[in-house]
């Protein structure tokens, strides 16, 4: 038998390391799913997973966005803070013009909300490229800009919507297609365009040679500034997707909406394979990684083994133990 040739083997060897690295996501989604199962037989009913991945559709199509962020070597402290804002605008718009265009109001403050994210976005992109200040600085700033303004725009109570325009947007979150729900069917829309730009195109070729190595990109003759700018104005428009969904499940934007949901996509960002220092990104991987998240507080709640209190705490011990792998599998 011939000896397999060492280069060969190497390759090889280098392609199965690859195809497992992708593969973590979903072999944990598994095995999760299997130890909710052993805990609590309840937990992979039809009506409990539905729920679930409903409930993590919104941090799925935000982490979305974050996969262009952080791949082009950017990063976004401000989504949580930006949906809140983009929530609150929407449904004043839509209450404004509820009695002249009666359900014309809801297209018309979708396509303001989109507006909007794209230039919350536009925004946060040319702070960090052309004010050249550092991404956790700038996002952690504009963070604190948009949840000042959603509080202003409130008085620091609620923005709801109008009782008259209340049913006709319910289905944008309560109703299914084919009996799946509707906010998973945008994620996964959401993620398949993500996916197509991001794998396919000549612009995410470039958002991952740019996070790669920023100088190398640049002598290339690949515009920095506008591939960066570019992946925070995706950021936005994601942002503004997800609240056109999260408005019809509480009927309101507060001050409070959207907490800690940057700190929930950066982890789904970080689970799915993204590398936080830019040049790599996963978008499959993070929509499974939103889920993983969603599945284990609601397993938390289930089981009774950890205080649904602590969730955050075990979000935030997720994504350093995220970045803890990633940085000794480099080594």
């Amino acid at each position: 038998m011939n000896a397999i040739p060492q280069d060969l083997r190497s390759r090889r060897e280098f392609d199965l390391s690859i195809n497992w690295t992708d593969a973590g996501p979903f072999l944990a989604l598994g095995a999760l799913l299997l130890i909710g199962y052993l805990i609590n037989p309840d937990f992979l009913s039809a009506t409990n997973l539905g729920n679930v991945v409903a409930r993590s559709a919104f941090i799925a199509i935000i982490a979305v966005g974050a996969t262009f962020v952080i791949s082009s070597g950017g990063l976004d402290l401000s989504v949580g803070s930006m949906a809140a804002f983009i929530t609150g605008v929407m449904i004043m718009c839509m209450n404004g013009l509820a009695g002249d265009y009666g359900g014309w109001a809801i297209p018309i403050g979708m396509a303001v909300a989109l507006f909007v994210g794209l230039f919350c976005g536009l925004v946060n992109g040319l702070i960090v490229t052309v004010g050249k200040i550092e991404a956790f600085i700038a996002t952690l700033g504009t963070m604190g800009i948009f949840r000042a303004l959603i509080t202003y725009m409130s008085d620091g109570g609620t923005i709801p919507i109008d009782r008259s325009l209340r049913e006709a947007y319910r289905p944008v979150y309560f109703g299914t297609v084919a009996g799946i729900p509707i906010p998973i069917l945008v994620a996964l829309a959401v993620a398949a365009v993500g996916a197509f730009i991001l794998y396919k195109t000549k612009y995410g070729r470039r958002c991952a040679a740019v996070g790669a190595n920023e100088d190398v990109a640049r002598y290339s003759g690949i515009s920095v500034v506008n591939t960066r700018t570019i992946a925070y104005m995706i950021q936005g428009a994601c942002v503004a997707v997800a609240a056109m969904c999260y408005v019809p499940r509480l009927g309101a934007a507060t001050p409070t909406t959207g907490l800690l949901w940057e700190l929930q996509v950066i982890t789904a960002v970080v689970i799915g394979g993204t590398v936080l220092r830019g040049g790599k990104g996963r978008v499959w991987g993070t929509v499974v990684g939103a889920v993983v998240l969603e599945l284990i507080a609601n397993l938390m709640v289930l089981s009774d083994l950890v205080s649904e209190y602590l969730v955050g705490a075990v979000q935030g011990a997720i994504i350093i133990i995220a970045m803890l792998i990633q940085r000794f599998s480099r080594k």
